[in-house]
Protein backbone atom coordinates (compact mmCIF):
# COMPACT_ATOMS: atom_id res chain seq x y z
CA UNK A 1 0.00 0.00 0.00
CA UNK A 2 1.33 3.30 -1.08
CA UNK A 3 2.55 5.88 1.96
CA UNK A 4 -0.43 8.10 2.96
CA UNK A 5 -0.02 11.65 1.09
CA UNK A 6 0.46 14.19 3.75
CA UNK A 7 -0.70 17.68 2.95
CA UNK A 8 1.63 20.33 3.36
CA UNK A 9 1.88 22.92 6.50
CA UNK A 10 -0.41 25.87 6.03
CA UNK A 11 1.63 29.61 5.53
CA UNK A 12 1.98 31.39 7.90
CA UNK A 13 0.79 34.31 6.14
CA UNK A 14 -0.77 34.34 2.61
CA UNK A 15 -2.16 37.26 0.33
CA UNK A 16 -3.55 36.68 -3.04
CA UNK A 17 -4.21 39.40 -5.26
CA UNK A 18 -4.50 41.58 -2.39
CA UNK A 19 -6.08 45.22 -3.82
CA UNK A 20 -6.65 48.32 -1.39
CA UNK A 21 -8.27 51.21 -2.25
CA UNK A 22 -10.07 54.43 -1.03
CA UNK A 23 -9.73 57.58 -2.88
CA UNK A 24 -6.46 56.20 -4.72
CA UNK A 25 -5.25 52.72 -5.21
CA UNK A 26 -3.13 52.22 -2.25
CA UNK A 27 -1.86 48.46 -2.62
CA UNK A 28 -2.47 46.58 -5.82
CA UNK A 29 -2.07 42.75 -6.88
CA UNK A 30 -0.06 41.65 -4.19
CA UNK A 31 0.73 38.37 -3.99
CA UNK A 32 2.90 36.83 -0.59
CA UNK A 33 3.54 34.27 1.24
CA UNK A 34 5.68 33.16 4.38
CA UNK A 35 6.49 29.96 4.89
CA UNK A 36 7.83 28.28 8.24
CA UNK A 37 11.27 28.80 9.02
CA UNK A 38 11.74 32.44 6.80
CA UNK A 39 12.33 35.62 8.18
CA UNK A 40 11.16 38.26 5.94
CA UNK A 41 12.12 42.21 5.72
CA UNK A 42 10.14 44.63 4.05
CA UNK A 43 11.60 47.19 2.27
CA UNK A 44 10.20 50.50 0.34
CA UNK A 45 10.08 54.57 0.25
CA UNK A 46 7.71 56.51 2.17
CA UNK A 47 4.29 55.79 0.85
CA UNK A 48 4.81 52.76 -1.09
CA UNK A 49 2.06 51.15 0.81
CA UNK A 50 4.07 48.83 3.70
CA UNK A 51 1.60 50.76 6.75
CA UNK A 52 -1.28 50.03 4.81
CA UNK A 53 0.24 46.28 3.99
CA UNK A 54 0.66 45.26 7.94
CA UNK A 55 -2.31 47.05 8.74
CA UNK A 56 -4.34 44.53 6.51
CA UNK A 57 -2.47 41.59 7.94
CA UNK A 58 -3.45 42.60 11.25
CA UNK A 59 -7.42 43.17 10.97
CA UNK A 60 -7.25 47.22 10.99
CA UNK A 61 -7.88 47.58 7.66
CA UNK A 62 -9.83 45.97 4.84
CA UNK A 63 -9.32 44.84 1.32
CA UNK A 64 -10.95 45.88 -1.27
CA UNK A 65 -10.30 42.60 -3.27
CA UNK A 66 -7.98 39.62 -3.00
CA UNK A 67 -7.88 37.27 0.45
CA UNK A 68 -5.32 37.22 3.48
CA UNK A 69 -4.57 34.51 5.43
CA UNK A 70 -2.95 33.69 8.54
CA UNK A 71 -1.83 30.53 9.89
CA UNK A 72 -4.53 28.53 7.51
CA UNK A 73 -7.18 30.64 8.72
CA UNK A 74 -9.01 33.38 6.27
CA UNK A 75 -10.49 36.54 7.07
CA UNK A 76 -13.88 36.36 6.36
CA UNK A 77 -14.52 33.33 7.03
CA UNK A 78 -12.94 32.39 10.18
CA UNK A 79 -13.14 34.70 13.19
CA UNK A 80 -10.50 36.86 12.61
CA UNK A 81 -10.76 38.61 16.38
CA UNK A 82 -9.12 35.37 17.78
CA UNK A 83 -6.37 35.29 14.08
CA UNK A 84 -5.41 38.64 14.51
CA UNK A 85 -3.78 37.47 18.32
CA UNK A 86 -1.68 35.29 16.15
CA UNK A 87 0.35 38.29 14.60
CA UNK A 88 2.36 40.02 17.25
CA UNK A 89 3.00 43.65 16.06
CA UNK A 90 5.77 46.11 17.91
CA UNK A 91 4.85 49.64 16.11
CA UNK A 92 5.09 53.75 16.98
CA UNK A 93 1.47 53.47 16.39
CA UNK A 94 0.72 50.88 18.91
CA UNK A 95 2.79 52.66 21.36
CA UNK A 96 1.14 55.63 21.31
CA UNK A 97 -2.18 54.24 22.49
CA UNK A 98 -0.44 53.03 25.92
CA UNK A 99 -1.44 55.59 28.64
CA UNK A 100 1.48 57.16 30.00
CA UNK A 101 1.26 55.76 33.89
CA UNK A 102 0.36 52.29 33.00
CA UNK A 103 3.41 49.96 34.41
CA UNK A 104 5.31 48.04 31.79
CA UNK A 105 4.30 44.76 33.39
CA UNK A 106 1.23 45.35 32.79
CA UNK A 107 1.32 46.72 29.30
CA UNK A 108 3.06 42.85 28.75
CA UNK A 109 0.04 41.53 30.84
CA UNK A 110 -2.30 42.96 28.04
CA UNK A 111 -1.28 40.92 25.65
CA UNK A 112 -2.40 37.86 26.89
CA UNK A 113 -6.19 39.43 26.00
CA UNK A 114 -4.48 41.54 23.57
CA UNK A 115 -5.48 44.27 25.27
CA UNK A 116 -4.41 47.84 26.49
CA UNK A 117 -4.76 50.12 29.80
CA UNK A 118 -6.07 47.71 31.90
CA UNK A 119 -8.30 48.28 34.15
CA UNK A 120 -7.65 46.18 37.10
CA UNK A 121 -4.28 44.68 37.88
CA UNK A 122 -3.67 41.31 36.53
CA UNK A 123 -4.25 38.25 38.63
CA UNK A 124 -0.99 36.46 39.98
CA UNK A 125 -0.40 33.55 37.70
CA UNK A 126 -0.45 36.88 34.55
CA UNK A 127 2.27 38.80 36.19
CA UNK A 128 4.75 35.76 36.33
CA UNK A 129 4.33 35.03 33.24
CA UNK A 130 4.60 38.18 32.32
CA UNK A 131 7.90 38.99 34.16
CA UNK A 132 9.43 35.98 32.70
CA UNK A 133 8.83 37.21 29.55
CA UNK A 134 10.21 40.76 30.42
CA UNK A 135 13.27 38.71 31.24
CA UNK A 136 13.57 36.92 28.00
CA UNK A 137 13.60 40.12 26.47
CA UNK A 138 15.70 42.41 29.05
CA UNK A 139 14.09 44.58 30.59
CA UNK A 140 12.63 43.15 33.84
CA UNK A 141 14.26 45.62 35.35
CA UNK A 142 11.31 48.33 34.28
CA UNK A 143 8.33 46.01 35.08
CA UNK A 144 6.98 48.80 37.78
CA UNK A 145 7.90 51.29 35.55
CA UNK A 146 4.99 53.93 34.44
CA UNK A 147 5.00 53.95 30.69
CA UNK A 148 5.94 57.08 30.66
CA UNK A 149 9.18 57.17 32.25
CA UNK A 150 10.74 54.89 29.34
CA UNK A 151 13.02 55.12 27.15
CA UNK A 152 12.53 54.53 23.40
CA UNK A 153 14.66 51.10 23.74
CA UNK A 154 12.95 49.77 26.63
CA UNK A 155 9.61 50.15 25.39
CA UNK A 156 10.39 48.32 22.32
CA UNK A 157 11.75 45.37 24.67
CA UNK A 158 8.19 45.85 26.30
CA UNK A 159 6.33 45.30 23.48
CA UNK A 160 8.28 42.49 22.44
CA UNK A 161 7.37 40.55 25.79
CA UNK A 162 4.11 41.63 25.39
CA UNK A 163 3.61 40.22 22.15
CA UNK A 164 5.42 36.71 23.02
CA UNK A 165 2.43 36.69 25.30
CA UNK A 166 0.35 35.37 22.54
CA UNK A 167 0.79 32.07 20.89
CA UNK A 168 2.39 34.13 17.85
CA UNK A 169 2.42 33.37 13.98
CA UNK A 170 4.63 35.91 13.35
CA UNK A 171 5.88 38.67 15.08
CA UNK A 172 6.02 41.89 12.71
CA UNK A 173 8.12 44.60 13.67
CA UNK A 174 7.57 47.79 12.11
CA UNK A 175 10.57 50.54 11.92
CA UNK A 176 11.26 49.39 15.60
CA UNK A 177 14.78 51.02 15.28
CA UNK A 178 13.53 54.67 14.70
CA UNK A 179 14.81 56.84 17.31
CA UNK A 180 17.45 54.52 18.84
CA UNK A 181 20.93 55.71 19.51
CA UNK A 182 23.29 53.05 17.48
CA UNK A 183 24.07 51.48 20.88
CA UNK A 184 20.44 50.54 21.90
CA UNK A 185 19.68 49.81 18.34
CA UNK A 186 22.87 47.20 17.86
CA UNK A 187 21.53 46.09 21.13
CA UNK A 188 17.75 45.53 20.22
CA UNK A 189 18.44 44.16 16.87
CA UNK A 190 20.97 41.32 18.59
CA UNK A 191 17.65 40.50 21.14
CA UNK A 192 15.89 39.86 17.77
CA UNK A 193 18.37 37.75 16.12
CA UNK A 194 17.99 35.91 19.23
CA UNK A 195 14.36 35.18 19.44
CA UNK A 196 14.53 33.90 15.67
CA UNK A 197 17.31 31.57 16.35
CA UNK A 198 16.98 27.85 16.85
CA UNK A 199 14.01 25.23 15.85
CA UNK A 200 11.69 27.37 18.46
CA UNK A 201 12.33 30.88 17.30
CA UNK A 202 9.46 33.40 16.39
CA UNK A 203 8.89 33.74 13.09
CA UNK A 204 9.76 37.30 12.02
CA UNK A 205 8.89 40.02 9.51
CA UNK A 206 11.02 43.34 10.10
CA UNK A 207 9.34 46.25 8.42
CA UNK A 208 12.49 49.17 7.59
CA UNK A 209 13.87 51.82 5.39
CA UNK A 210 17.93 50.44 6.21
CA UNK A 211 19.66 47.94 5.11
CA UNK A 212 21.92 48.06 7.37
CA UNK A 213 18.86 46.50 10.45
CA UNK A 214 19.02 43.33 8.39
CA UNK A 215 21.06 40.95 10.32
CA UNK A 216 21.88 37.34 9.07
CA UNK A 217 18.57 35.94 10.96
CA UNK A 218 16.77 36.90 7.86
CA UNK A 219 16.00 34.97 4.93
CA UNK A 220 13.88 36.61 2.43
CA UNK A 221 12.88 40.67 1.32
CA UNK A 222 9.77 42.05 -0.21
CA UNK A 223 9.94 44.91 -1.97
CA UNK A 224 7.18 46.95 -2.38
CA UNK A 225 7.10 50.21 -4.75
CA UNK A 226 3.64 52.07 -5.18
CA UNK A 227 1.36 49.71 -3.58
CA UNK A 228 2.97 46.86 -6.16
CA UNK A 229 5.47 44.52 -5.37
CA UNK A 230 9.11 45.20 -7.52
CA UNK A 231 10.18 41.93 -5.96
CA UNK A 232 9.91 39.25 -3.69
CA UNK A 233 12.23 35.96 -2.72
CA UNK A 234 15.68 34.70 -1.33
CA UNK A 235 17.19 37.59 0.31
CA UNK A 236 20.46 36.47 -1.93
CA UNK A 237 18.49 37.19 -5.30
CA UNK A 238 16.19 39.94 -4.26
CA UNK A 239 18.36 42.88 -2.42
CA UNK A 240 20.62 43.68 -5.13
CA UNK A 241 21.64 47.14 -6.02
CA UNK A 242 19.56 47.31 -9.26
CA UNK A 243 16.22 46.26 -7.27
CA UNK A 244 17.63 48.76 -4.47
CA UNK A 245 17.93 51.51 -6.92
CA UNK A 246 14.87 51.25 -9.17
CA UNK A 247 13.11 50.57 -5.17
CA UNK A 248 14.24 54.29 -4.36
CA UNK A 249 14.46 55.71 -7.61
CA UNK A 250 18.29 56.65 -7.42
CA UNK A 251 21.27 55.14 -8.38
CA UNK A 252 22.66 52.85 -5.19
CA UNK A 253 24.98 50.64 -4.63
CA UNK A 254 24.28 47.21 -2.18
CA UNK A 255 27.95 46.26 0.39
CA UNK A 256 28.08 43.73 2.05
CA UNK A 257 30.47 42.96 4.38
CA UNK A 258 30.82 41.00 7.81
CA UNK A 259 27.50 39.64 7.48
CA UNK A 260 25.21 42.96 7.19
CA UNK A 261 24.48 45.23 4.77
CA UNK A 262 25.12 49.02 3.82
CA UNK A 263 23.92 51.47 0.70
CA UNK A 264 26.16 54.22 -1.48
CA UNK A 265 25.07 56.10 -3.54
CA UNK A 266 26.79 55.42 -7.09
CA UNK A 267 29.22 58.40 -8.42
CA UNK A 268 28.44 60.74 -5.38
CA UNK A 269 24.89 61.93 -7.26
CA UNK A 270 24.12 63.76 -4.05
Amino acid sequence: MPPALTKPPAPLIEVRGLRVERERVILDDVNWSVNAGENWVILGANGSGKTSLLAVLTGWLAESAGSVSIAGATRGEDDWRILRRRVGLVSAAFAQRVAGEESALAVVAGGRDACVNLLHEPPPAVRRAALALMQRTDCAHVAAQPWRTLSQGERQRVLVARALFSQLAVLILDEPCAGLDPVAREKFLTLINTLAAGSAGVPLVLVTHHVEEITPVFTHALLLREGRILAAGPLQTTLTSTNLSTLFNAPLHLRHRHNRFALEFENNCF
